[in-house]
């Protein structure tokens, strides 16, 4: 390492250390007033999250022409902040949603709306997804306003409604009226998290791609009659055997920029030398056909392979006595970013190779191509390295999703990233006593505090 490598890693440090203080005294009243705001689809508020965010920056300074609410619903505005840099290069954007998923008091045994510290955890809905990368910008915001610090570029924070569902998704209604607020050279987003394996920090995730989320529904119709009478034909049974077609078949397989970059990686940490040397193995231009066999065995991993589409709805026939006149199957895919869901849907017709069988789309989806890592990877492994040395940069491809697919479908580049660390083993994204650790939720403030530093600086479009 050359000396002025060491340099440079020692005066991060230092940063880290001399800014820690304040940013928990900053960031925890930032963090506990959001978690008190319901702003679940069923029965809550974006609006007074954006608002309450808003007048937190007013109040340390922020100008007042800087910060911008709008949304398609009174309840579900969206607020825009923008931190004017020197030049005229591209913004980088900072996205998190203010929605949460439902949380009922009696499903829970601490109060779901309101931040406890216990056990040094912080428990409460949406301290993972994603309250916390929420307070997390503004703190930061904040820092900055208050240091008097000028970016090179804008930085734009835009903290959005309806990501985890509902008519008023705040990045897609962002993007189709006031695409200017939001425009940006790149965005850092919710989808990647840093693992704990066997108490230890071991990788820093960094979502490049997700998989685009299109289901079809499969009918079968009969003319029926009575059950008495029945004959070979039945709409249930043709069902069955287009159903039954979609279970037999395995897409084929597709490693791209962003799964090759995870599967090399991951090879580095896992201790099993069987599933080491398949993770190698799976990233070779001709892989052993041992090992895919042995990978796609695992739902994950398999789920990284290929394109996947599963039975999930089934809904036939109107009376007992009867014989079917129509049976429906829903079929959820989970599709290989790149690839365009009216192929899978032709490959569906191939496999079930049935003409009464009506297959069609139950909606137009959005679907996108990853992210050139190239972008942020340098950056991203700095910080890591300089905050958590030993700990390596994994490339991710999300089997789920977030709104980055809307994003980088208007060709803005996005990458999830959050510098939280939680244990493999303790995701509790949607579930009961959602948390997040007291140490990792401030250290992963502090990551992002630098992370941005650096992405707006000086660099081309």
């Amino acid at each position: 390492m050359t000396q002025l490598r060491v340099v440079s890693l020692l005066i991060l440090f230092c940063l880290s250390e001399s800014s820690f203080a304040l940013d928990r005294e900053l960031s925890k009243p930032i963090f506990e007033e959001l978690i008190s705001i319901d702003t679940t689809n069923e029965h809550g508020n974006t609006t007074l999250a954006a608002q309450a965010m808003k007048n937190r920056l007013l109040n340390a300074g922020v100008p007042k022409q800087n910060l911008w609410m709008g949304g398609s619903a009174p309840d579900k505005q969206n607020l825009i902040v923008r931190l004017p840099g020197k030049s005229s290069n591209k913004p980088i954007l900072l996205l998190a949603h203010l929605d949460v998923v439902e949380a009922l008091d009696s499903d829970w045994t601490l109060p779901p709306f309101e931040l406890t510290e216990q056990d040094g955890y912080f428990y409460g809905r949406g301290t993972m997804d994603d309250k916390s990368m929420a307070a997390h910008f503004i703190a930061n915001m904040i820092e900055y306003t208050r240091e008097g610090w000028q970016p090179e570029r804008d930085i734009i924070i835009a903290l959005t409604a309806d990501e985890e569902g509902g008519s008023h998704n705040g990045v897609r209604w962002l993007l189709k009226n006031h695409r200017d607020r939001i425009d940006a050279a790149l965005a850092i987003n919710e989808g990647g998290t840093g693992l704990i394996i066997d108490g230890k920090y071991r990788t820093n995730n960094l979502q490049a791609s997700e998989k685009t989320y299109q289901t079809y529904k499969l009918t079968a119709k009969n003319a029926g009659g009575h059950s008495s009478r029945p004959g070979n034909d039945n709409a249930i049974y043709d069902l069955i055997d287009a159903v039954s077609a979609v279970r037999q078949h395995e897409f084929p397989l597709q490693i791209n920029e962003v799964t090759h970059g995870f599967f090399t990686q991951t090879a580095k940490i896992v201790d099993d030398s069987q599933l080491r040397k398949d993770l190698t193995a799976i990233t070779k231009k001709r892989p052993s056909r041992h090992a895919v066999k042995r990978l796609s065995a695992q739902p994950y991993y398999n789920a990284l392979l290929r394109t996947t589409c599963v039975a999930t709805m089934l809904n036939a026939g109107h009376a007992e006595n009867a014989l079917p006149q129509t049976a429906e199957a829903t079929i959820n895919c989970r599709i290989i970013p790149g690839i365009e869901p009216a192929a899978i849907k032709a490959e569906l017709k191939q496999i079930i190779d049935d003409p009464q069988i009506e297959i069609t789309s139950v909606w137009d989806t959005i679907w996108s191509s990853p992210s050139d890592l190239s972008l942020v990877m340098q950056d991203v492994e700095a910080v890591t390295k300089a905050m958590w040395p030993g700990v390596i940069v994994v490339p991710v491809m999300s089997t789920g999703g977030t709104d980055g697919t809307f994003l980088r479908a208007e060709g803005i580049p996005t990458f999830g990233v959050s510098g939280i660390f939680t244990d493999v083993d303790d995701n509790r994204q949607h579930g009961r006593d959602e948390r997040i650790g007291v140490k990792q939720y401030f250290e992963a403030q502090e990551f992002m505090y630098q992370l941005v530093k650096r992405l707006a600086g000086s660099r081309p479009d």
